[in-house]
């Protein structure tokens, strides 16, 4: 490394201390607003206690920038080479390529700021865990934690022509089901365009049943948003206009970035926790690298109690099974 690395310094478990060094903290990562590498590792000391919550030994890819935001990204799933002995993987398994690869599994703060070290400027990790919590004890215990989602995520993606106003009113009724099904919800902006509504489950089903229950729910906030929300596969048989309620994030290897990651945007966007009471006031760009670190420190984590109540997916999925049904006998057709 060169002589203009600064070390950045973070605890670790047991009283341990972990010095990470940064090289190249001067680099210009978002032109706009000037932001450096080294700002974009204050930053994440800044929001430290609420990134690392939300990649808690989690199968982490990474969005790497070796040159700043406006050139090439690098999606990392690989651990990349020459880590420090304390940063933790976790091994997934890829039918697709028949190989294991040996994903970040972040379990302390330095390793976010290592992966800062390694120009990651977003983070994407999965809805599952390298071990089970919450108190869960599988009926199989040879069962692959990583391989039972204990996170069900609504991705509210508005369409190219979807305003904002529309995103809030359809996250209204997204809030409502909720509620109804009595299940808690921790909303945050995407860091684009869009909201994202994370719930916690108890990591007893797999993930094509995790997506059937994640249809099931976004087909009830169809029926009920008069047209301003779709669950349509095809983007061609979309509204334009629309909210696209995407069941598909929680289908095995799709990853959403995590509360507090920075987004490769302009204006360095973050994706940021709010509350149900924000939501009417919310505007898209409202958090910023430059701006979350205040907010931070005065509200600290809103998604701190979120492993408090893990929900049963019962219901959905007997939602799933009713819609499956009606297709099946023509009865949900107009």
């Amino acid at each position: 490394m060169g002589s203009d690395a600064v070390e950045l310094h973070a605890p670790g478990p047991a009283g341990a201390h972990r010095t990470v060094r940064l090289s190249s903290p001067d680099r210009i990562y978002f032109p706009g607003p000037g932001h450096t590498k080294l700002d974009i590792a204050r930053y994440y000391e800044s929001v430290s206690e609420g990134i690392t919550r939300a990649l808690s030994h989690r199968p982490c890819m990474l969005h790497r920038f070796p040159k700043g935001t406006t050139e090439k990204k690098v999606h990392q799933k690989k651990l990349p080479a020459g880590a420090p002995d304390w940063v933790e993987t976790v091994d997934v398994f890829f039918p697709r390529y028949r190989r294991t690869v040996g994903e970040l599994c972040v379990t302390e703060a330095a390793a976010v700021l290592w992966a800062v070290q390694m120009a990651t400027v977003e983070f994407h990790p999965w809805n599952s865990r390298r071990d089970y919590t919450i108190g869960f004890h599988p009926t199989d215990p040879t069962a692959a934690p990583v391989e039972f989602p204990d996170e069900w995520r609504i991705d509210l993606d508005p369409m190219p022509e979807c305003d904002f106003a529309t995103v809030r009113r359809v996250a209204e009724v997204v809030h409502e089901i909720l509620d109804e099904l009595g299940v808690v919800g921790y909303p945050k902006t995407s860091g684009g365009r869009g909201l994202h509504v994370y719930v916690r489950i108890a990591p007893e089903w797999g993930f094509t049943d995790v997506r059937r229950a994640a249809h099931a729910f976004g087909a009830e906030v169809v029926r009920r948003t008069a047209g301003e929300a779709t669950v349509a596969w095809w983007r061609k048989d979309r509204d334009p206009s629309a909210v696209f309620v995407d069941f598909n994030q929680n289908a095995r290897d799709h990853t959403m970035a995590a509360a507090y990651s920075v987004r490769a945007t302009p204006r360095a966007t973050v994706s940021a926790p709010i509350t149900w009471d924000e939501l009417p006031d919310v505007e898209p760009d409202d958090f910023t690298v430059a701006t979350m670190p205040e907010r931070f420190a005065r509200l600290g984590d809103l998604h701190a109690t979120i492993d408090d109540v893990a929900h049963r997916l019962d219901t959905l999925l007997q939602w799933a099974d009713r819609d499956d049904a009606d297709e099946a006998t023509g009865a949900g057709d107009d």
